[in-house]
């Protein structure tokens, strides 16, 4: 079957895209969040002949599923992808949507509004081409992947395709693990005093020094582990602490707060009885040193194997795409990918090619969209049928 994508209708979209603020309000309170985005995508969607819905977990975080409906007997899958952006502070052209050598700018451009497109055109490719699927093709344009991932949460509870392929950009390479994390706080436990009489009190800043050495010990540790063959270590660091309250006060409280990267197989409990222990032993030694430890949010890492249906499905495609077999990696940052593994989906990763996530310049490659449209069309139709 040959499918062609509709270059104009490809760039006229992502240009379209990158210039709708789609920042995230939880990031950057007072911004637009994704209602303005999500009507677009929704016209867009209709426009091509899906059927389509939207869920709105809470006030105006809105996410956007297409429908192409199969004939019924064959596999569904999801292409995915989210439409918030992280903020645009020193951005000089947030939402341009410039083309400068073969490149689109803006915020979004790469993480992940070219991905977004992509989906999109394959979607019409489909349609234009009467590609005779069997099961049905879902497009799922999500909200707030860039803090809690409310939309692809909310998702996983109204659709269960047989697979899914989350569109962040992999450089044309297939994503076969990334890292989870667990975020940490840690409370030391002190006794308020004036500066002049110390002998009164207890510091609990100087007590949370033991442990932050203890912590870089932990680290190195973990990092000179095995770790996961295309995911690599696990990783901790300190990532804000907040101690005392005036110059003349010995600290009565000092908390810390942890992000500890997970690789696959490790589970969040684990993670907490690792600090536990750091805090036991420090407990066991100092009298004066007490501590407490809880997580309060983590998301799982995620693997997939590489003789899963779809990922042979979709390393054909790109195959005869792009002319050789893609590159399978790894990556160290989290995606929405793993709360669709934990729902039972089998799930890849894979988009197109770029650069300046969370950066003050982002750009993707338009022949690497294109090349990812055609590539995700392939598989659709080949997976679907």
């Amino acid at each position: 079957m040959t499918l062609t994508i509709d270059q104009d209708y490809l760039i006229n979209t992502l240009t379209d895209l990158i210039r709708i603020n789609s920042i995230n309000p939880t990031l950057v309170p007072g911004e637009a969040g994704e209602m303005e985005i999500a009507a677009y995508v929704a016209g867009s969607l209709r426009r091509i002949g899906l059927d389509v819905a939207t869920h709105e977990p809470d006030p105006g975080r809105i996410s956007v599923v297409g429908t192409l409906r199969g004939r019924g007997g064959g596999r569904s899958l999801m292409l995915n992808a989210h439409v918030d952006t992280v903020g645009v502070e020193n951005m000089p052209e947030p939402f341009s949507a410039a083309i400068r050598d073969g490149r689109m700018y803006g915020r979004g451009a790469y993480d992940m509004k070219g991905s977004l497109a992509a989906c999109l055109a394959a979607a019409k490719a489909l349609v234009d081409a009467r590609a005779p699927l069997g099961g049905d093709l879902l497009i799922a344009a999500v909200a707030d992947e860039e803090y809690a991932s409310l939309g692809t949460a909310d998702v996983v509870k109204h659709y269960r395709p047989q697979a899914a392929i989350v569109t962040e950009p992999t450089e044309l390479a297939i994503c076969l693990a990334h890292k989870g994390f667990v975020w940490l706080e840690v409370e030391t436990i002190g006794r308020a005093a004036h500066g002049s009489r110390p002998q009164l009190g207890i510091d609990a800043n100087t007590k949370m020094g033991y442990l932050l050495v203890e912590l870089d010990r932990l680290n190195h540790r973990l990092q000179s582990r095995p770790g996961h063959p295309l995911a690599g270590p696990p990783t901790l660091h300190a990532a804000l602490i907040d101690g005392g309250s005036g110059l003349s006060v010995i600290a009565a409280g000092c908390k810390l707060q942890i992000e500890r990267r997970t690789i696959p197989g490790e589970a969040e409990a684990k993670v907490v009885a690792e600090i536990q222990a750091l805090v036991d032993q420090l407990a066991a030694s100092d009298p004066d040193f007490k501590a407490t430890v809880k997580s309060f949010f983590a998301r799982d890492p995620f693997s997939v194997s590489a003789n899963a249906p779809i990922v042979t499905t979709l390393e054909r495609a790109a195959t005869g795409v792009l002319g050789k077999p893609p590159d399978q990696i790894g990556v160290s940052f989290w995606m929405d990918s793993a709360l669709l593994a934990a729902a039972g989906i089998e799930t890849v990763a894979f988009g197109p090619i770029g650069a300046g996530a969370h950066a003050d310049e982002e750009w993707v490659d338009l022949k690497s969209v294109e090349d990812a449209a055609r590539i995700l069309a392939q598989t659709a139709a080949e997976y679907c049928r």
